[in-house]
């Protein structure tokens, strides 16, 4: 018997369309989102007490304030976010810095074009000294390598503090800062010059400096060295302490320097003999005429400078006190007389015109020349025989050719220097290896 279908109740019918339905809408149903899954795993947990749920909150809202307030910046690989140059190029330091884990700044001891000169302590050789900073500027930066260069082979050639010239005890790079330890120094010449309110050296002081200054350079001319910028600012005591003695005919009181032992410093222009001679050198006081003629010059420019430094110092004041060629040129022609036919001829600057100098005796700087120049014999102190005997040191080392100025050892025999000691022989060092290259 055939079986025959069951007719299904109306509701039984409908509970069976609903689960197909059901079924096909799941079979359809698009993959849920991992946000969307994240979400719905979260509703079926248990939510955290309250305590929980604040601290987690302000957990986030910390670290999305600490993003905000702290934007991506790109470091410098090569500079410490502490070292800033000022807009001259000089290291910003305060008193009581750290260079180089090393050297503790103690005070300013000076400032010029190159950089500024601290008092450092050595912490590694517990002792005190000079630290050169030399500006963050290409050229100054080159030429605080080549006075390195110098200094280490002044060293090599001679024993330490033998040739009076300063000591370099270490040299570094500072984030660009070329730095450079020496030996600490007293006061330079000039300066004690003028906290003296410019009362010229006893004799024999200028004695005793001019011979220690003879000797320091003539050991950088047996090296092929021209230093090119001797003055009286590069001139340091090797200690400046002084007493104060009364002077009854200027009837004030005048300090006298304890020691006057000297040693010869900053030799960033200092030239070898074969290397490149520029045009122009040496400070303009002490200046020599083949400098300012453009003739070329050698070793005896630095003659030329230590007669100018000599004369300062036995008069208190510079001899060439111009800032002019000219000018310069026409105190030298009211001192020394007149420049030589042959150095006017060779010269192609235009100070002269039918070999005389183009100079107008009606203007103020020819009433300046006339009052302070004079023939230089004229600027002696005294009549008595060591004012003569410097005055003609001053006068040889002042030879307007340098073809016939004198060598510094010839200088050094002159009378003058006569009854100064000579220096102890040197004592042999042992050799020491430099490395700059130049």
């Amino acid at each position: 018997m055939p079986r025959t279908r069951r007719r299904d109740s109306p509701e039984r019918l409908y509970e069976s369309r609903s689960r197909s339905r059901s079924r096909s809408r799941h079979r359809h149903r698009q993959p849920e989102s991992y946000r969307h899954r994240a979400e719905r795993s979260r509703s079926r947990r248990p939510s955290p007490p309250r305590r929980h749920r604040l601290r987690s909150s302000r957990r986030q809202r910390r670290s999305s304030s600490s993003l905000r307030r702290r934007p991506h910046r790109r470091r410098e690989p090569t500079r410490s976010p502490s070292v800033v140059d000022d807009s001259d190029g000089h290291l910003v330091y305060r008193v009581g810095d750290l260079l180089q884990g090393r050297y503790r700044i103690l005070s300013t001891l000076g400032e010029g074009t190159f950089g500024k000169v601290v008092q450092v302590r050595d912490s590694q050789r517990d002792r005190v000294s000079a630290l050169k900073i030399i500006k963050n500027i290409d050229k100054y930066r080159e030429a605080a390598k080549l006075e390195i260069n110098v200094l280490e082979r002044l060293a090599y050639k001679g024993s330490a503090g033998r040739h009076l010239c300063v000591q370099m005890l270490d040299w570094f790079d500072y984030h660009g800062h070329m730095c450079i330890s020496f030996e600490m120094l007293g006061l330079s010449v000039f300066e004690f010059l003028k906290d003296n309110n410019y009362q010229p050296y006893p004799m024999p002081h200028v004695r005793h400096m001019g011979y220690q200054l003879i000797q320091a350079v003539r050991f950088l001319h047996e090296n092929k060295l021209t230093h090119t910028d001797l003055k009286p600012e590069n001139i340091l005591f090797v200690n400046s302490d002084y007493d104060i003695e009364y002077d009854s005919r200027r009837k004030r009181d005048v300090r006298r320097v304890k020691n006057p032992d000297i040693k010869l410093i900053d030799f960033g222009s200092a030239t070898f003999d074969h290397e490149h001679h520029s045009t122009v050198v040496s400070t303009r006081h002490y200046r020599a005429p083949e400098v300012i003629l453009e003739l070329g010059w050698a070793q005896p420019c630095d003659v030329w400078s230590i007669g100018c430094i000599l004369i300062e110092l036995y008069l208190g004041y510079a001899l060439f006190q111009t800032h002019d060629n000219r000018e310069h040129l026409a105190m030298m022609e009211r001192i020394l007389g007149p420049l030589p036919a042959r150095m006017v001829e060779r010269t192609k600057t235009k100070y002269f015109y039918r070999g005389k100098l183009v100079w107008s005796e009606k203007s103020s700087s020819a009433r300046y020349v006339r009052d302070n120049c004079r023939p230089l014999r004229r600027f002696a102190r005294s009549d008595e025989a060591e004012h003569r005997e410097l005055l003609d040191v001053v006068e040889a080392s002042l030879e307007y050719d340098p073809a016939r100025r004198p060598t510094l050892a010839q200088l050094i025999q002159m009378p003058f220097f006569s009854s100064v000691d000579p220096p102890a022989a040197p004592v042999a060092e042992k050799e020491r290896t430099y490395s700059l290259s130049r």
